[in-house]
């Protein structure tokens, strides 16, 4: 029977043996990418999939209600403001603040 320290022993060589054999294979596979991309005229942007199309961002809404004492307006998305909300329930109407 082996001792704790030859299987230790044996554990690191073979764990040596492991990580040389990954870096083999990913050097290999580096290389047969390489030579795909330059076979193939392909570069880092190709790769990466970045579209050529713009990106959507937020885009603004116009108001469709305005509190005429302050100028506050509300695009009617989302939570009512507070100034909204407490004028209707001082009894004011919405339509009160339409634009």
């Amino acid at each position: 029977m082996s001792s704790v320290s030859e299987l230790l022993a044996q554990k690191a060589a073979i764990e040596q043996q492991i990580a040389e054999a990954q870096r083999a294979e990913r050097a290999g596979a580096v290389a047969k990418v390489r030579a795909l991309m330059a076979e193939h005229g392909l570069t880092m942007a190709d790769l990466a999939g970045k579209s050529t199309a713009p990106k959507r961002t937020g885009t603004k809404v116009a108001p469709k209600y305005r509190n005429a004492e302050t100028g506050d307006t509300w695009s009617g998305r989302g939570l009512q403001p507070k100034w909204l909300k407490a004028a209707l329930a001082s009894g004011k109407t919405i339509g009160d603040f339409t634009i």
